[in-house]
């Protein structure tokens, strides 16, 4: 009886997973353009905890986001938080990043699904380090982030070409293909 029962777990397969389009996923979770582009919506901030002082006033002590780069958006831009930022791949063509930090190193991962290839499920971005991230094929990749101090727009510096080339000549490539 037991070798019965392996033996019709082993020739039952698990259905095909339908991954949602484009569309369905920008209208599900009700995401909107983002400054630094692709989608995004918060989805989470500690407004059941005491608020943490950096200097610049009071922060959530963590908030958290949907990302969406898309096709027709498939860029994020370079930017650089104040607050550590921890990334989680969700669905979709793999998303890659490109961390400059202070010293000019370059550090590149990619977030997706195939982890025997070398990708990630999750990355964590230091506050303080140059970001940007994109989706080189697919019709989107589907990330959340997790920021502590909570994200503030006045942390957050969009990267603008000419002072990342000074900063950062070694990666020019880089800087022009995204910066604005």
């Amino acid at each position: 009886m037991l070798l019965a029962l392996a033996s019709t777990l082993q020739a039952s397969e698990e259905p095909p997973v339908n991954y949602p389009d484009r569309a369905t996923v920008i209208e599900n979770l009700g995401l909107q353009a983002h400054v630094e582009g692709g989608y995004f919506k918060r989805t989470f901030q500690a407004d059941d905890r005491p608020k943490v002082d950096i200097g610049d006033g009071p922060r959530y002590t963590m908030t958290s986001i949907y990302y969406l780069l898309t096709a027709d958006s498939p860029t994020g831009h370079w930017h650089l938080n104040r607050s550590d930022i921890v990334h989680y791949y969700h669905l979709g063509a793999p998303v890659h990043y490109y961390m400059l930090h202070p010293d000019g190193h370059l550090e590149t991962a990619v977030l997706g699904p195939d982890l025997a290839a070398g990708q990630q499920l999750q990355l964590t971005v230091r506050g303080g380090i140059w970001k940007a991230s994109h989706l080189p094929q697919g019709d989107y990749g589907l990330v959340s982030e997790a920021v502590s101090p909570g994200f503030e727009y006045s942390d957050m510096t969009l990267g603008e070409r000419a002072p990342l080339l000074d900063a950062f000549p070694q990666h020019a490539d880089l800087i022009q293909a995204y910066t604005r």
